[in-house]
């Protein structure tokens, strides 16, 4: 029985278990703004474009409680229904959406080789991967608990919501100085909690930090909980934990941004893309082409700066037109 069943009759379906692969002209990985928005213009130009999901429909943008900064929804907008928009969007011009899980990938020779859920195999002339990138965690029960109510790996995408507040900020290297500092521009108070003591941030960056009256560090702190009764209203911290004079440190914030980095999930596409030191997918400057030729990559699997719905859609309409392209003048 076929998981998932092909709406298009022109489609050849892939069989499980017999190695027989489904043709497609362009295969989208992911989903999310820039999946999504690749999938509206590669459906518009006549790419019939099948997408896989993955296993977070809808990307990041699904555990966002509200949306504000992205143009066309001038009284804001939920994650989950933002989402849901663009990928209504997507279908009305017949981009077929898939739950599936892309686990392997074959990328040595065109058509391209992508297998979904370790068992049904998918031949694809173009390729788009926007499989984006999951922020890391410090893996304490209570990031999940406070989840949209206070937790937050965007400071950017969050911070408007604290303004006149108090906010921690998890972190010691650029990307924790960069979110402080831009939260100290809407926040009360900024506290930095270090688990080091010193920054492993570049020295420009520390000394923007250090001239900000309203950021405290708090050095050789590690946050052990959260609490608060409907949302989150403080962090239980640890101040130098192991050594003979360890203490136990409550702060009261409103917020709790983490900002230890993020994970491109680009694991399955190393063998064959250059990827940076971190993993993320590197592109040719001002288009979203890989090394492969027929390989484009969009979003934040791609995007180690920004990490903004805006411009994960603007690299998203990128890579369709730049697959609508490369075929045009590949065509066999």
């Amino acid at each position: 029985m076929e998981l998932f069943k092909s709406m298009d009759i022109n489609k050849e379906p892939a069989k499980e278990g017999t190695g027989t692969a489904e043709k497609v002209k362009c295969l989208i990985i992911g989903s999310g703004p820039a999946g999504y928005t690749a999938a509206i213009y590669a459906a518009r130009a006549n790419l019939n474009p099948v997408m896989y999901t993955g296993l977070q429909m809808g990307g990041q943008l699904t555990t966002t409680t509200e949306v504000d900064n992205y143009p066309g929804y001038p009284d804001g907008v939920t994650g989950p229904v933002m989402m849901e928009d663009f990928k209504k969007q997507a279908e009305r011009f017949g981009t077929e959406v898939r739950f599936g899980i892309a686990t392997s990938v074959d990328f040595s020779k065109r058509p391209f080789i992508v297998t979904i859920d370790e068992k049904i195999l998918i031949e694809a002339e173009v390729v788009i991967i926007s499989t984006g990138a999951t922020a890391k965690y410090l893996g304490i029960e209570a990031e999940t608990k406070y989840s949209g109510q206070g937790v937050s790996a965007c400071a950017t995408c969050d911070g408007f919501f604290y303004r006149g507040k108090d906010v921690a900020v998890v972190g010691g290297g650029d990307t924790a100085c960069e979110e402080a500092s831009y939260l100290a521009g809407l926040a009360r108070k900024v506290y930095m909690i270090v688990r080091r003591d010193e920054l492993r941030a570049s020295k420009a960056m520390q000394e923007r930090v250090f001239g900000i009256e309203n950021i405290e560090i708090l050095w050789e702190h590690e946050t052990v909980d959260l609490f608060g009764e409907n949302g989150v209203e403080g962090a239980h911290l640890v101040k130098r934990k192991g050594n003979p004079d360890e203490e136990m440190v409550d702060i009261k914030i409103d917020g709790f941004f983490l900002a230890i980095g993020h994970t491109p999930n680009s694991d399955i596409f190393k063998p064959y893309l250059d990827t940076d030191e971190v993993g993320y997918i590197k592109t040719i400057p001002g288009t979203s082409k890989t090394n492969v030729p027929g390989v484009f990559a969009c979003g934040d699997v791609q995007d180690p700066v920004y990490r903004q719905a805006v411009t994960a859609a603007g690299t998203g309409c990128m890579a369709a037109i730049d697959s609508e392209r490369w075929l045009a003048e590949n065509k066999g």
